[in-house]
């Protein structure tokens, strides 16, 4: 049998890597002889896409103290792992690495992966200078800057970056109506969310997934908008799924509505019957009316079905 050189084991850490066995491409990894520069991108790479960010910046620095030189493929890699993992100060650390490298951050793959990670942790300055130096953005940049605009509480510059990308000819497809209404919701703009709601279906003549409408109604719901939250779900031309009644019925819980929380749990008992959330959130409802009749009729429901309440959730909404 012939000898293993660097490219075979290489070859079999990518493909062990792409399979999701991390296991297996790290025990070729270290039984190689030699390691090239393609072998630690595969391993590294490998990490970030199957999960486990913390592993490929260990294997990074590993690759660091054995004064092995990264290339651009290596630096996205470990941006998509720090985009992962919870710690801005990882991914300030990997973006002054690499602006202070050789690696020429004009690369469209290099400089979204910036952004991508800057808007990921929050530094919002820093990802909008990297965004605006493009020299020309697409669909892709645009929801990477508008989704991390949105996670960070800042709905209406996500507004606004989405028609201005609009106002430059990009038409919308799903993902970014999502990206888009998924910021309305955060935020609570009722008005924005319907204006583009309704662009999706009559301007750009796209049809809404359950997905879309399930933004709709968590938007709608948030700004205690519940019968018109109610009214959507029931004009849906496909069958809602359970994240839109369970945003319905967490907003019932929070706006104290017993009638529509009634039908919105007992829609959520058809659809996941062993959900113990719906459960828990339904007798909440009942308790912070002092309804503890139903409150105890609720829990023997579940106690008849062999659900377990959820560890740490509580029966009884905390007043005031």
């Amino acid at each position: 049998m012939p000898e293993k050189n660097v490219v075979s084991f290489t070859t079999m850490i990518d493909g062990y890597a792409k399979y999701g066995d991390m296991a297996s491409a790290r025990f070729l990894f270290d039984q190689a002889p030699n390691k090239d520069i393609v072998a630690w991108s595969a391993l590294i790479s490998g990490y970030a896409q199957n999960g486990q960010p913390n592993e490929a910046v260990k294997i990074f620095l590993e690759m660091s103290t054995r004064n092995v030189k990264p290339d651009e493929f290596i630096m996205v890699s470990l941006m998509s792992a720090c985009s992962q993992v919870s710690c801005l100060q990882v991914a300030k650390w990997v973006d002054s690495y690499v602006s202070q490298s050789s690696i020429d951050v004009r690369q469209d793959h290099v400089h979204m992966a910036l952004i991508e990670m800057n808007a990921k942790w929050g530094n919002m300055e820093r990802a909008t200078s990297l965004f605006d130096k493009m020299p020309k953005c697409d669909m892709i940049s645009y929801c990477s800057m508008i989704q991390g605009l949105s996670v960070h509480g800042r709905g209406d510059q996500a507004v606004a970056l989405f028609n201005k990308m609009l106002n430059e000819g990009l038409a919308p497809d799903e993902v970014a109506f999502t990206v888009i209404l998924t910021a309305c919701s955060r935020s609570g703009l009722v008005e924005e969310g319907w204006h583009f709601f309704e662009s999706m279906r009559h301007k750009y003549h796209l049809t809404p997934s359950p997905d879309h409408y399930a933004c709709m109604v968590d938007l709608l719901s948030r700004s205690g908008w519940l019968n018109a939250a109610y009214d959507l779900i029931q004009s849906m031309p496909v069958e809602p799924h359970a994240g839109a009644w369970g945003a319905l019925l967490g907003a019932c819980k929070l706006n104290g509505n017993i009638e529509l929380g009634e039908l919105v749990a007992n829609r959520l008992f058809e659809i996941e019957p062993l959900n113990p959330g719906n459960y828990v959130l339904l007798s909440n409802i009942y308790a912070a009316a002092d309804r503890w009749f139903d409150v105890s009729a609720v829990r023997d429901k579940m106690e008849e079905q062999g659900i377990k309440k959820i560890r740490g959730r509580s029966w009884i909404s905390s007043k005031g």
